[in-house]
């Protein structure tokens, strides 16, 4: 199968490129390594965020895939001890047009080279990634190695076609928690950078499926006390600890495949008559607790400046976004209403139940990367639990 530019697999690296990204359909772009020499195998996908790559890079909802940055310059803000969204990322690898920019940023600790290294993290720089977005875009999602190091083309062609892909993989349960946990942590400031919240009510207790750090500090800044627990934890458990409200957490991976154990869980909050909110993987799996179909979207939608329309409000929220499947509309079942809708391709991007305090969006409010047109979601959310 002829590769991209012409090359076949198998071909002799060219001069001064010592990284591939092999595509299952055969396609090779070759670059310079960066990050950990490593090789790595997973889902091509593109993210088209201006900002945020540390956030994005350590978002549990990329388990599992491979990240095309769309936008070229990377680097220039370096990387701190703060912008992480969990300390031990899932996600497989990078793709950047450009060579690693030396940082220029006042909060920079390390520059982004080194802590890719540090997280073990491969990735491959001097792609044509408009090239490699078009084709994602026009053909659908890929699976793909990335090999940075020595490279053997017909072996990473190899990984590529036998990865088994996203579909039917759950996900959530190698990135959730191992136990229970307290969070107190409010989200970060200029001036004062974390704070420790104490005397927050009410209590909020979240199903850890993948959740970022930043969802839980708008929840703290809300004034929530949020108890974090493990995704399988039984909903008997989960009463036991008193909760005021239920949030399901974002995460990777198919929806139905991680609601084999998380819909009856998830069905037995339901009866509870508790407030309940959803953000993406968690939104998905409300929906299909209620009744609703889920689907692999043709290539997702990743990036910080996605328009999605508040059906009741009329107003325009700029969102950010990771998700790979999509709740269909035509499926939502009499009781549960669409309330947002995704102003690029019309798919669902939040529902509600009818005369019940429930409600969930597909996209991300916390804005970790991301615009803050959306924060008013946490504040909705302790507005239902207090009343």
């Amino acid at each position: 199968m002829t590769a991209a530019g012409g090359q076949k697999p198998g071909i002799e690296k060219p001069e001064n490129m010592d990284a591939a990204l092999v595509l299952d359909d055969g396609s090779i772009f070759w670059g310079k390594g960066a990050g950990a020499k490593t090789t790595a195998t997973g889902e091509l996908c593109f993210n088209t965020s201006m900002t945020g790559y540390q956030e994005i890079l350590t978002d549990p909802s990329y388990a599992g895939q491979i990240i095309t940055f769309t936008f070229p310059h990377i680097g220039i803000p370096g990387t701190n001890l703060d912008d992480v969204e969990t300390l031990f990322p899932a996600v497989r690898g990078c793709v950047m047009a450009a060579d690693i920019s030396s940082p220029s940023n006042w909060r920079a600790v390390k520059n982004f080279d080194d802590w890719l290294k540090s997280m073990n993290l491969a990735a491959i720089t001097g792609v044509d990634t408009r090239l490699l977005t078009g084709r994602l875009r026009d053909k659908g999602y890929s699976n793909a190695t990335l090999v940075n190091g020595a490279v053997d083309i017909e072996v990473a062609l190899e990984q590529a076609i036998n990865f088994k892909g996203i579909t039917g993989m759950d996900l959530a349960k190698e990135v959730t928690c191992e136990a229970p946990y307290k969070w107190n942590e409010d989200i970060w400031s200029i001036e004062r950078g974390y704070k420790k919240l104490t005397n927050t009510s009410p209590h909020v207790v979240a199903m850890d499926f993948g959740a970022k750090r930043n969802i839980l500090r708008c929840l703290a800044n809300a004034g929530c006390a949020v108890t974090v627990v493990p995704a399988n934890t039984p909903a008997a458990h989960i009463l036991d600890l008193k909760p005021d409200g239920i949030f399901l957490s974002n995460g990777p991976g198919d929806p139905v495949a991680t609601g084999a154990y998380a819909v009856q869980i998830i069905k037995e909050l339901i009866d509870s008559n508790l407030p309940i909110f959803g953000i993406c993987l968690g939104h998905q799996l409300l929906a299909i607790t209620l009744g609703a179909k889920t689907k692999k979207m043709h290539h997702g939608h990743r990036g910080a400046n996605h328009p999605v329309k508040n059906l009741e409000t009329k107003k325009i929220e700029i969102t950010s976004q990771n998700h790979g499947f999509v709740v269909l509309s035509d499926t939502l079942p009499d009781g549960v209403v669409e309330t947002h809708r995704s102003l690029f391709d019309n798919t669902v991007e939040g529902i509600k139940v009818k005369d019940r305090p429930i409600f969930s969006v597909q996209y991300h409010p916390e804005a970790s990367p991301g615009p803050q047109d959306s924060h008013y979601l946490f504040d909705t959310f302790v507005q239902k639990m207090r009343n």
